[in-house]
């Protein structure tokens, strides 16, 4: 009984009433406010669960060749330490070539940098150096031009029962 009018009410509901955003049928929140759209609760101060180890081995091998929108610090990191646990087996680290290019310009995109800063790392030194910082820095509270932030909850992510 409650699933029907917790469907119903989300079929009904696709506007926010805070700001007005037109939001998909099955959203939770409002994709330009954050606000609940169930509870009408504000939920812009929340985050998303941290990514862990295998989330991020699965994020980074299901965005294989996914340059655009964003990534979060700990699934560069972890990803870094599967790519260089992966590279003492000779010739691993080519599966993870192309997964490591595509997610460090996601991170970059975290930062609001475009991905062609990836070329840093043909400068020795001091290349290595600035896009160590860089992945280090916490990336933009909120969207930026490169997607939604990926520690919030949006109407781009599922819900989670």
């Amino acid at each position: 009984m409650r699933g029907d009018v917790v469907t119903r009410r989300r079929e009904l509901d696709m506007k926010c009433q805070e700001c007005g955003h037109e939001n998909a049928g099955d959203a939770q929140f409002c994709g330009v406010c954050g606000i609940n759209l169930i509870s009408g609760e504000a939920s812009t101060g929340t985050e998303l669960p941290m990514v862990g180890f295998g989330e991020a081995i699965s994020r980074g091998f299901s965005n294989y060749f996914t340059f655009s929108g964003r990534a979060t610090r700990a699934e560069n990191w972890w990803w870094a330490l599967f790519a260089t646990l992966l590279g003492v087996i000779p010739f691993a680290s080519l599966v993870t070539l192309i997964p490591s290019l595509a997610l460090g310009a996601r991170r970059l995109h975290d930062i609001n940098r475009t991905g062609w800063w990836l070329l840093l790392w043909l400068v020795p030194v001091i290349g290595w150096i600035v896009l160590i910082m860089w992945a280090i820095k916490r990336g933009d509270n909120g969207p930026n031009k490169y997607g939604p932030d990926p520690r919030h909850p949006t109407s781009q992510q599922p819900s989670k029962p």
